[in-house]
């Protein structure tokens, strides 16, 4: 009868636990010819500090035995036609927190010069010195840098960073990609969304931005954002170079270590030791995939 009666108060007021989580959005493609960086995926994290120099966000009160939906955005690729805007990341998602794809950095041809809007701004092409996309700044990322038109010198601007805005072409000088967040969640700290740095013509390509941020081009195709970490590709070169892809985002959750968590099909996920206290997992790939609690 205790049992029976045990269960019942159970099912009624059902388990609960406090997670943390780090929701990062696929980062965006480079955009191609004396290009813009691509934006960092938005950033939105309850621990040590979170994206577009907002408060930290406040962790998530969740039933145990219970699915929750999570999807690990892809990055955008870089734009295969010359002259095109690289395309933006796709948006992350964890129960009822969504992060943004970054947006893609500007291109050399008119109506794809500047950069595209996103969790954090694409850079804006050299070409007519364009601006760069606006990022979600206050919770998630920062605006692109703007591009530099000095015949024949053309740079395009860095795309944005989670922490910081993409750098402005200046000079001979492309623009960095903006630098990324750094969060202690899994443990120890780790740099993610950086945004990919511009792409130049007669000129010095702009770094990519700490956090896995691509390097733009002076010859050749720019550098990809890094796998997992959210950050921009570079901005291409002129005569068609091209620019490098956007890093796929990353999901990392921390819960007491007294429950266990159970990955739903098509989830790519590992669950920690217990550490401090705390588990954590990390999920690479999900596509409307669902996680649980135990």
């Amino acid at each position: 009868m205790l049992n029976i009666i045990s269960a019942l108060i159970q099912e009624q007021n059902p388990p609960t636990l406090l997670v943390d989580y780090l929701v990062v959005a696929g980062g965006a493609g480079g955009g191609s010819d004396n290009a813009g960086g691509g934006g960092a995926g938005g950033l939105r994290c309850t621990v040590t500090s979170t994206g577009g120099g907002g408060s930290l966000e406040t962790a998530l009160t969740l039933f145990a035995n219970t699915s929750y939906t999570v999807t690990v955005g892809a990055g955008g690729a870089a734009s295969a036609t010359a002259g095109n805007r690289g395309a933006s990341g796709v948006d992350s998602l964890f129960s009822t927190i969504t992060s943004t794809g970054g947006g893609g950095g500007g291109g050399d041809t008119s109506g794809q010069r500047t950069g595209a809007n996103g969790g954090s701004g694409g850079g804006g092409a050299g070409n007519s010195a364009s601006i760069g996309g606006t990022g979600v700044t206050g919770s998630q990322g920062f605006g692109g840098g703007t591009g530099r038109s000095a015949n024949p010198v053309f740079l395009g601007g860095g795309g944005g960073g989670a922490n910081a805005v993409g750098a402005t072409a200046a000079g001979s000088q492309a623009g960095a990609g903006g630098n990324g967040v750094a969060t202690s969640i899994t443990g120890s700290s780790v740099t993610y969304a950086g945004g990919g740095g511009g792409g130049a013509q007669s000129g010095l390509a702009g770094a990519g931005g700490s956090g896995g941020g691509g390097a733009g081009a002076t010859a050749g195709t720019a550098t990809a954002g890094s796998t997992n970490s959210g950050s921009g590709g570079g901005g291409g070169c002129t005569a068609g170079g091209l620019g490098g892809n956007g890093g796929s985002g990353i999901i990392i959750l921390r819960y007491p270590d007294t429950k266990s968590i159970t990955f739903g099909a098509g989830v790519t996920g590992t669950e920690s030791a217990a550490s401090g206290g705390y588990k954590r997992a990390t999920i690479t790939a999900a596509t409307a995939g669902t996680v649980s609690w135990a």
